[in-house]
């Protein structure tokens, strides 16, 4: 295992000065992170939390890698937020309280949240531990980080030829306008690069703008981008919030906590919730009529998107409720085949839209997007306390669940998950 320590690091960081920095901008990050660093501090503020990066695909990463991204993590501590991103969220994100441009404004990033190796065959591991108001802001700039990296160390950046990629993206966009779709760029995580993503906001943006259409391009998760091309940035929450919770005080009633404390922290404002970090049955149990009112309306991220969006429409029918006065937004790997075909039935029961992500920014022919995440793993309530409680992230996707497995097994026996077969 070559260990990379932070004392040797500094050394090697006049060595690097050739690579480019990749985040340069506060604000490149997806919006529900900041949303959701917000309701932390607001409910949380001494939670501490660890989380693991995990590649999907196993992949073996150049030589040097490592180093290299540990330069990258090092050189986050350079990014302030400027007053020009503060007063845009202000504008644009009026739902955020006030007191928390505050906190951002002092916030620093630390490379001491994070640890990194690369072991002999050459794959990648990385941790981060530290309280969860300040390591909650990490996770989307390190995967664009890693995402990018990996195509420059390989020299798979040089193909990336981004006038095509802006005409293969202008297309894309006027079929899912045509079609009908409401959607978002929510592709920042495992970007090709930051000019990929911003190209293909700068299509989408275009297209929108060139006549009228049945559909609308609503904006993107990313805030810089949204403040650069003038249009809303977008997002709520991730599955790390109620996994979270799920971890301090049990999965059984971690959905209920978490509508509770976003409802406390943006009283009715941002108003999509994700339902399924431990699946529907649970959630299910948990959304009582209060929360159906409340909420605007549920995110489906994994299962069989029909098949999610009946259940969804059957248990507003049993609170009164027309499931087509709620929204319904799609952001399950989704392409742009994929949406235009959920919309076609998707519109009969609900106000459907899109959050697409990968497929946007990362669909050059020579490369194959990388399968990476990084999951909250484990948490306490708070520092003071002696030990951590693994947490876990369960999908309806079969095989797609994250945490240790026999962690994901305690959970899923204490509240009587069934896998479906699809």
């Amino acid at each position: 295992m070559s260990y990379c320590n932070h004392e040797n690091h500094r050394i090697k960081i006049t060595k690097n000065i050739d690579m480019k920095q990749i985040i340069t901008h506060f604000t490149d990050d997806d919006l529900y992170k900041f949303t959701m660093c917000c309701a932390v501090i607001d409910n949380y503020p001494r939670a501490m939390v660890k989380y693991t990066f995990v590649d999907r695909d196993n992949l073996v990463y150049p030589k040097g890698f490592v180093e290299e991204f540990l330069h990258q993590v090092a050189l986050l501590e350079n990014l302030v937020i400027t007053d020009e991103e503060v007063e845009f969220m202000k504008r644009k994100c009026y739902y955020i309280p006030h007191w928390f441009y505050r906190y951002l404004r002092g916030f620093r990033f630390n490379r001491k949240w994070v640890k990194a190796s690369q072991d002999e065959e050459g794959h990648l591991h990385v941790e981060f531990e530290g309280a969860w108001s300040d390591t909650i802001l990490l996770e989307v700039k390190v995967l664009a980080i890693i995402s990018e990296l990996y195509y420059i160390m390989t020299g798979k950046d040089k193909g990336f030829d981004y006038e095509a990629y802006y005409d293969k993206t202008y297309r894309k966009a006027e079929r899912l306008l045509e079609a009908g779709c409401v959607y978002s760029d929510f592709g920042m995580r495992r970007r090709a690069s930051f000019e990929a993503e911003d190209v293909v906001v700068r299509a989408m943006k275009d297209c929108q703008n060139s006549r009228k259409w049945p559909g609308k391009f609503v904006g993107t998760s990313n805030v810089y981008l949204a403040m650069k091309h003038d249009l809303t940035p977008v997002g709520t929450m991730a599955h790390e919030f109620v996994c979270a919770i799920g971890g301090m005080y049990g999965p059984q009633m971690a959905n209920h906590l978490a509508m509770n404390a976003w409802r406390s922290t943006f009283r009715g404002a941002l108003g999509t919730y994700l339902y399924d970090s431990f699946g529907w049955d649970i959630f299910d149990l948990n959304f009582s009529e209060d929360f159906a009112h409340l909420f605007k309306g549920l995110r489906i991220d994994s299962g069989d998107n029909h098949e999610q969006l009946m259940r969804i429409a059957d248990k507003y029918r049993s609170f009164g409720i027309d499931p087509k006065t709620k929204q319904v937004i799609f952001s399950n790997a989704l392409s742009t085949d994929s949406a235009i075909a959920i919309q076609k039935y998707a519109v009969d029961y609900c106000q459907p839209s899109f959050g697409i992500g990968t497929h946007f920014t990362n669909d050059f022919s020579h490369v194959t997007p990388m399968n990476i995440v990084i999951k909250l793993v484990a948490v306490k309530i708070t520092e003071s306390w002696p030990f951590y409680n693994e947490t876990c992230k369960i999908s309806e996707d079969e095989g797609k669940h994250t945490g240790r497995p026999d962690v994901v097994k305690r959970f899923m026996d204490t509240i009587h998950f069934k896998e479906r077969q699809h």
